[in-house]
């Protein structure tokens, strides 16, 4: 499991083969109504193809992940690509960060420096973090045809492992949203001796209406879950029962790669519609074109498949976490659970913060807002580490 210094550099052929489809794409109707109402909308969508062909600059985007150190290293089956940045400070506390569907690594570009070097940005450098930010098992560089798919909780464990059995860090933060909120929260489960804290900006909790009570905040969120359920999870239900299928298509096409990405993007981000208030082509296409240039969009989609097979929820029913948790609200979030009920699973919330700005995608869209909650959260657990 010794771990290998590892530098993105996609080949020219690739790049060629990429350019060529973009310009063969072969364009939809659009539907009649307002722009996105269906679905991605064709003349963004068109002005995106023109950007990513002509102006967009991957090697660019090669570079600033090559500013962070890299590594892969073999662990229960597959090679597992990292970053793993030293914090700077006096005592810096090693925190595990996750990402989710449909993010990267690339996600975390801006948050990373806030965390390993807080004084470069004017906080203070005793809440310094060494982070580690695995790509998860089939996204991105943490993938390679033909290896096994994992779930949730089988993340999870090989996460527990890298930490531990290969960095040689006996107790670890974690951090996460989307899956990376359900791989920390089952982390603070399964291995609660290895876990300071679990630090989440989703609530990975059971949507179940039927263990709301009939306080104003559950009757919100009862009803933001019934539009969340009757207009958003269609994405979910294909890529949790024929996600092969749903492949072939993104595989062979990058601009419908692309617009089943940035759809999501729009959708659950603070951006009120206008996906470049928030994150630039730039930003956008490098989380694309990672995707597409390591073939890993169907392979993204396994901890789908595995959760919607499994028998129960990463954190089954009854089961609590009883580590540190602290949760930072987004506003523009997909969901908002109560306090009251998050308190069925974790046991310990020791920060509950609702922030003025941000939404699904917080390291990409608030990194300085989600670097502050995560410092404040472990400030007072340091002496636990």
């Amino acid at each position: 499991m010794t771990p290998q210094p590892f530098r993105l550099r996609i080949a020219d052929d690739a790049i060629a083969d990429l350019h060529a489809r973009l310009d063969m794409t072969r364009w939809p109707d659009q539907p009649a109504g307002l722009p996105w109402a269906h679905g991605a909308d064709l003349a963004w969508m068109q002005r995106l193809a023109t950007h990513w062909r002509h102006r967009f600059d991957w090697r660019a985007q090669e570079q600033r992940l090559n500013a962070f150190a890299q590594y892969t290293t073999p662990l229960h089956g597959i090679q597992l690509h990292y970053l793993h940045e030293a914090g700077q400070g006096p005592a810096p506390m090693p925190l595990l960060l996750s990402h989710g569907w449909p993010g990267s690594v690339f996600e975390f570009a801006e948050l990373i420096p806030r965390l390993t070097d807080p004084a470069r940005f004017g906080a203070n450098p005793a809440d310094a973090f060494t982070v580690v930010a695995p790509s998860l098992p089939g996204y991105g560089l943490s993938f390679h045809p033909g290896q096994p798919g994992f779930s949730v909780e089988q993340i999870a464990d090989a996460f527990a492992a890298l930490m531990t059995d290969v960095l040689g860090y006996g107790r670890f933060a974690t951090q996460g949203g989307d899956w990376g909120a359900s791989i920390s929260a089952r982390l603070g489960l399964v291995h609660p001796r290895k876990t300071i804290g679990v630090h989440l900006n989703l609530l990975p909790i059971a949507r179940d209406p039927a263990r709301l009570g009939s306080s104003p905040a559950a009757q919100r969120y009862r009803e933001e879950l019934q539009h969340w359920l009757r207009e958003e999870t269609g994405y979910s239900a294909i890529q949790g029962t024929r996600p092969h299928t749903l492949a072939f298509g993104l595989s062979d096409s990058p601009i419908g790669l692309a617009a089943w990405i940035i759809e999501k993007m729009r959708a659950w981000s603070d951006c009120d519609g206008d996906i470049e208030s928030v994150f630039s082509l730039d930003e956008v296409l490098a989380n694309v074109s990672l995707y597409w240039f390591t073939g890993a969009i169907g392979s993204s989609f396994w901890p789908y498949y595995a959760r919607q097979h499994a028998a129960q929820w990463p954190i089954p029913e009854g089961a609590t976490v009883d580590v540190p948790m602290g949760y930072a609200e987004f506003p523009a979030e997909i969901l908002h659970p109560p306090r009251e009920l998050a308190e069925h699973t974790f046991t310990d919330i020791r920060r509950w913060s609702a922030l003025p700005r941000g939404g699904h995608f917080a390291a990409m869209e608030q990194p300085e807002l989600l670097a502050q909650e995560i410092r404040a959260f472990y400030r007072p657990l340091r002496g636990t580490a």
